[in-house]
């Protein structure tokens, strides 16, 4: 009778995730859609007042500013922010610690701080399907790859770091 917990399969630490495609694309790309969306349903724009357009602008200030930082710990580690590269290292520091997609969670700011910022209806009727889209097809992905690669390590990490926030 074996006592050992199952081990999680190890994985060829060549091999990497297997997304293929920008995320940042994707986020662009629905970001279009809704502008089109607005254009072709001659959407009316959000109804709020001038205060809100300085919240999307601060949001997009802040998702910009949570990439750069996310990429630069990324830089510090000498890891590709390339999701479809290999990894050599969990980076739980900075913003990493509070959650595991900073990047992704910044794009996602951007995007709905335009929304704001713009008053545009059909951008932010895209918010939810750019955070699924980015959530089904890409962190599932990566993430399916990092237990693999590094095991009880990243299990960890993700006992301690919400996905998103």
């Amino acid at each position: 009778m074996d006592d050992e917990p199952p081990q999680l399969p190890r994985i060829d630490p060549s091999i990497a995730p297997s997304v293929g495609f920008p995320p940042p694309l994707v986020y662009l790309g629905f970001l279009l859609l809704g502008l089109l969306l607005d254009r072709l349903a001659s959407l009316p724009p959000i109804p709020m007042g001038r205060s809100l357009e300085w919240v999307g602008f601060a949001l997009m200030i802040g998702g910009i500013a949570l990439i750069i930082v996310s990429l630069g710990l990324f830089k510090a580690y000498g890891e590709n922010p390339e999701p479809w590269t290999p990894s050599q290292a969990i980076i739980a520091r900075g913003p990493y610690r509070h959650s595991r997609n900073p990047m992704y969670l910044g794009m996602l700011m951007i995007q709905f701080g335009y929304a704001l910022w713009d008053a545009s209806m059909g951008v932010l009727a895209f918010v939810p399907f750019a955070f699924i889209a980015i959530d089904r097809a890409v962190i599932a992905k990566e993430e399916k790859y990092l237990r693999g690669k590094f095991g009880k390590a990243f299990e960890d990490y993700c006992a301690q770091v919400r996905r998103w926030m």
